[in-house]
């Protein structure tokens, strides 16, 4: 299927692995001009590379913080006019209600609610202006199903999901639209990070404790980037238009709801 989106230009977040880069890649592919931003230089660079060898699009690559106002603003001077935003920033640690003091709160906050607000209200604009506009957001299944180790994360990102659902209609009308994608367990680095800290709490092995999670998934499997990178284009894509404000889930069936 052509997506429609050939020569467009994106700017996706934490995009030198996982998930962000598993939608820098489908964008990619679909002829999109990239504007990849990650943390840490050398694997950013590398990733960057790899996408200008396989699909012959244009990446400028950006080592920033993009949860603090120094990265956002080196990322969005590099950017420039933007077509397409994919937020997306690694969610904060687990634990009990009990650890997490205000300061653990601020941290969750910044990272995943005020970070991809603050990008929409930078790009968003231009993009009604011209007319035609796609913002995804990375958020998480536990918006749709809170998950008690990850109070913080649960917090911040319905936080950002009851922003979306508002913004979204008002910016819809200038032919920008803007949709949440859930994932579930995908096989990342964070699911490794997860797998280990039940793996040293239960005494396990991590691949008796990776079985055990796939276990609760009907699936029976991780997702994998590459098919949430393809979902991740779909709502990029000149058919997805009439898709405002929603939350898609990519779990593999893990939360079992009927809305």
């Amino acid at each position: 299927m052509d997506l429609g989106i050939k020569g467009k230009r994106a700017l996706v977040c934490a995009s030198s692995k996982g998930l962000g880069l598993g939608c820098a890649e489908a964008l990619a592919e679909a002829g999109v001009d990239l504007v990849m931003n990650a943390r840490t230089d050398g694997p950013l660079r590398e990733a960057a590379q790899t996408i200008r060898d396989r699909f012959g699009v244009d990446v400028v690559a950006v080592a920033a913080d993009i949860t603090t106002e120094e990265g956002r603003a080196k990322v969005l001077k590099a950017a420039g006019q933007v077509d397409i935003l994919v937020n997306n920033a690694g969610g904060p640690p687990p634990g009990m209600w009990t650890d997490w003091e205000r300061d653990d709160f601020i941290a969750a906050l910044d990272a995943n609610m005020l970070t991809p607000i603050a990008l929409i209200k930078a790009l968003v604009p231009t993009m009604m202006e011209r007319g035609w506009g796609r913002v995804v957001n990375i958020t998480s299944q536990s918006v749709k199903a809170p998950i008690a180790v990850l109070g913080l994360s649960n917090s911040a990102r319905a936080g950002l999901t009851g922003y979306v659902a508002g913004t979204s209609r008002q910016v819809a009308p200038s032919g920008v639209t803007m949709n949440n994608l859930l994932p579930g367990i995908h096989a990342t680095d964070r699911a490794v990070s997860l797998d280990t800290g039940v793996s040293k709490q239960q005494g396990i092995t991590i691949d008796d404790a990776r079985a055990a999670r796939e276990a609760t998934i009907p699936a029976r499997r991780y997702g994998t980037r590459e098919e949430f990178g393809a979902t991740c284009a779909f709502l990029c894509s000149k058919h997805a238009g009439f898709i405002v404000g929603q939350n898609i889930l990519l779990d593999g069936g893990g939360v079992n709801s009927t809305l």
